[in-house]
C-alpha cells in the first residue's frame, strides 16, 4: 500500500499535472459580442454589447450606454445575465459599454472624450502629457454614430435610453443632462468630477436651470440619477454630489425627475460595482 500512495504522489505532483493539462483559453462571456468602431474623426471605439437570447419585446429593448466599457461592462453584463433568475426583468435590456481598443482598465484617452479645453492653468499643467478637450467630438460620434448603429444592429426601444458615467464619466454625463435634455431618457452620473477645471460644470448647470425655470417641459425630457460613496469625502465628490442634489430638489415641482443614492463604505473606485443593480432598475423604468 506504501508503495501504490508514493506512486500515486508521484504521479500527482505540480509538475505532471502542468504537462498533462490542455492549454487554457481566455473566457468568453456567453451573450455578448464586441467590435471596433472608427468614428468620423479617426478615433477608434471598442463597443462591447450584453443582450438577451430571445426576441425582443414590443417595442424593443430598452439600451443601458456604459462609459469607460472596459473598467465596468464585465459587471454590468455578467449582472443582467444572472437578473434572468431574479424574475424582475432586469435582463431584458442591452447594455453597451463604450471603452478603447487595448487591455487597459482606464485609458488615457478617457480624459480627451469626457473633457472639454481646460481652461484653468495649474491643472493643465498637471495633465500635460494626457490630451483633453475632445468632449464634443466624443459627443458627436455618441450621439450621432453609436447609438444610430445599435438601432440598426439591434430591436431596441428609441425613447427607453440610458447613459451611465463614472468619474470623469459622470461630469460627461452631467454635460449631456444640460445641454442635449431628452438625448437620454434616464441619466446615471456616477461619483462626477464636479471640481474638475475650477468647477467649470456650473456654469452650464446655471445656464440649464435659467432654461429649466423658462420652459417647464425641459425639466421632464430627462431623469437623472446621482451616485456617490460616503468615502469620496476627501476628494469632495461625496459633498458635490449631495450639494447638486440638493439644488436640482426644488425643480421636481417641475417635473424634474432626480433621485441621490449615498452608497455607505464606499470609495472612488468601488461605487461603480456597487451601483450596478440600482443602475439597472434606473434603466429599466418607464415613463
Amino acid at each position: 500500500m506504501k508503495a501504490i500512495a508514493a506512486g500515486l504522489a508521484l504521479a500527482l505532483t505540480p509538475a505532471s499535472l502542468a504537462t498533462a493539462q490542455p492549454p487554457a483559453a481566455p473566457y468568453a462571456m456567453p451573450e455578448t459580442e464586441t467590435w471596433d468602431m472608427v468614428s468620423a474623426t479617426g478615433r477608434t471605439y471598442r463597443i462591447f454589447v450584453s443582450r438577451p437570447a430571445g426576441p425582443a419585446p414590443e417595442g424593443g429593448y430598452p439600451v443601458l450606454y456604459v462609459l469607460d466599457g472596459n473598467a465596468m461592462f464585465a459587471g454590468f453584463a455578467e449582472t443582467r445575465r444572472v437578473q434572468g433568475f431574479g424574475g424582475r426583468g432586469l435582463d431584458k435590456m442591452i447594455v453597451v459599454g463604450v471603452g478603447h481598443p487595448g487591455d487597459q482598465i482606464y485609458d488615457p484617452r478617457r480624459m480627451q472624450d469626457f473633457t472639454a479645453p481646460i481652461a484653468t492653468p495649474a491643472l493643465k499643467q498637471l495633465y500635460a502629457a494626457y490630451p483633453s478637450g475632445g468632449r464634443d467630438a466624443f459627443r458627436a460620434f455618441l450621439l450621432g454614430e453609436l447609438k444610430p448603429a445599435i438601432e440598426r444592429r439591434f430591436a431596441v426601444h428609441p425613447g427607453r435610453q440610458t447613459l451611465f458615467g463614472h468619474s470623469l464619466g459622470g461630469l460627461f454625463a452631467l454635460h449631456l443632462f444640460y445641454t442635449h435634455p431628452g438625448a437620454f431618457n434616464t441619466i446615471v452620473a456616477a461619483s462626477p468630477s464636479i471640481w474638475w477645471d475650477d468647477q467649470a460644470i456650473l456654469a452650464e448647470e446655471a445656464a440649464w436651470r435659467e432654461r429649466a425655470g423658462k420652459d417647464g417641459a425641459l425639466a421632464r425630457r430627462t431623469h437623472l440619477l446621482l451616485i456617490a460613496g460616503v468615502l469620496e469625502s476627501d476628494a469632495l465628490i461625496a459633498q458635490d454630489t449631495s450639494a447638486l442634489a440638493a439644488r436640482l430638489a426644488p425643480l421636481s415641482g417641475e417635473g424634474l425627475r432626480s433621485e441621490l443614492l449615498m452608497l455607505e463604505d464606499e470609495t472612488h473606485i468601488s461605487v461603480p460595482h456597487r451601483s450596478i443593480t440600482a443602475v439597472m432598475r434606473a434603466a429599466m423604468r418607464w415613463p
